[in-house]
């Protein structure tokens, strides 16, 4: 009999957790909203919808609002998000920097700051990034009325679960309980995760693929990754990663990878491999205005964009390259859209024509049908994936109810 209670307890916290993110949802997404739309979009009563809007205005999640007159002379009342009373700090740990950035709950920038990474050792680039953080907040106090969060993304197999990071491109981990570390160093929720598949759930959260149900995001930079969104919700599977794109073999007939197989789509379209090609071209006679010196690829979409020939190739290349891979995932997954994110997309044009060109040969036609492909809207650079694992908190109701249960406490 004991085992049922606490079953039924346990399942009435979920419902309740899931009906508050529910409507803390449909206030972000859609406000200003009444409570009598959020009853029928939401199908509760709207006695629960009273409990639940009263409970997140005293914590002050969201506020009313007089948005028009009603036909008797008194203002209809509506109801909006509060961003301004709560803050988090999103990071991203990247191969060579660490970016801190701090955001209110809407996703606005409030400081920014950006510092190297020269230490590889998981215990130094432990105590540093603690450091770090540490100044930050010191440094941001004014700024930071109520910090809730912080939110740590970076390349490599992370167990967001467990909150343990198992493997990294340039950190030798074992086993790192990050997580765990910075909650009692801090005492506020902890998030980690992939930098690409949260740079994908913040593109469904801010950018491009707003209001889509299924979509990709593939970023080329000194690797390719990218992350899947299937029913607006983030594709992991038990080691919480998915989608090796990057590995996906392009050229049979090319050149090893570090993985062990040949003509890798990472070995033709990153960054390093273009400027390693542009290198070879220009010293094999192609007349270009690119010079062995300065053709990394900043320059060499520059000059694309002006027509030079040599650069236009290689944009062209890489795109068609991009093309094979993402028709494979095409075929597969069946997006509704694909979002490039990463240095490649300073050449739109010319890029998105040469992937749509492969992939409109490699494709079932039936699955492209309703397929657009568009360049990230985001800035890859920032914390922004850092901070929409936040946001996927807020909208699962998991951060939600730990912010109303530290009020009631």
């Amino acid at each position: 009999m004991s085992f049922n209670y606490l079953h039924l307890v346990g399942n009435a916290e979920l419902i309740k957790q899931l009906n508050y993110a529910m409507i803390y949802r449909l206030i972000v997404q859609q406000a200003p909203i009444s409570r009598i739309q959020l009853a029928e979009i939401s199908q509760l009563a709207p006695a629960s919808i009273t409990k639940i809007t009263r409970q997140l205005i005293k914590n002050e999640l969201i506020k009313e609002v007089n948005t028009q007159q009603s036909t008797g002379g008194r203002p209809a009342v509506s109801i909006q998000a509060k961003f301004s009373h709560y803050q988090a700090i999103g990071i991203q740990l990247s191969r060579s920097h660490v970016t801190i950035e701090l955001y209110d709950l809407g996703a606005n920038s409030l400081a920014l700051e950006i510092h190297p990474l020269t230490t590889f050792e998981q215990k130094l680039a432990q105590e540093y990034l603690i450091g770090l953080i540490e100044q930050f907040i010191q440094k941001k106090g004014k700024q930071i009325k109520h910090l809730v969060a912080i939110s740590v993304v970076l390349p490599g197999l992370i167990d967001s679960v467990r909150g343990i990071i198992r493997y990294m491109p340039h950190i030798q981990v074992n086993a790192w309980y990050l997580a765990e570390i910075l909650q009692k160093q801090f005492n506020v929720s902890i998030f980690l995760g992939n930098d690409i598949q949260s740079l994908a759930l913040a593109e469904s959260y801010f950018g491009s693929t707003q209001g889509v149900d299924d979509s990709i995001l593939i970023r080329v930079h000194r690797g390719v990754g990218s992350g899947v969104i299937v029913n607006q919700q983030l594709l992991t599977n038990h080691n919480q990663s998915a989608c090796e794109v990057g590995h996906i073999q392009v050229d049979p007939l090319g050149e090893r990878c570090h993985c062990g197989n040949f003509g890798c789509l990472e070995n033709r379209v990153v960054n390093k491999a273009i400027e390693h090609r542009a290198r070879l071209m220009i010293k094999q006679g192609y007349v270009s205005k690119l010079t062995v010196e300065h053709c990394d690829i900043n320059h060499i979409c520059r000059h694309a964009n002006q027509g030079d020939a040599l650069a236009i190739k290689l944009i062209k290349d890489a795109g068609e390259n991009l093309g094979r891979a993402i028709a494979i995932m095409v075929n597969i997954f069946n997006p509704q859209r694909i979002v490039l994110a990463g240095e490649l997309t300073k050449s739109p044009e010319i890029l998105l024509n040469a992937v749509t060109s492969s992939l409109n040969t490699q494709s079932l036609e039936e699955l492209r049908k309703n397929l657009t492909i568009t360049c990230s809207s985001l800035n890859d650079r920032s914390a922004i994936g850092a901070f929409a694992l936040v946001q996927q908190a807020l909208f699962n109701g998991s951060l939600l109810m730990a912010l109303l249960d530290d009020k009631e406490q």
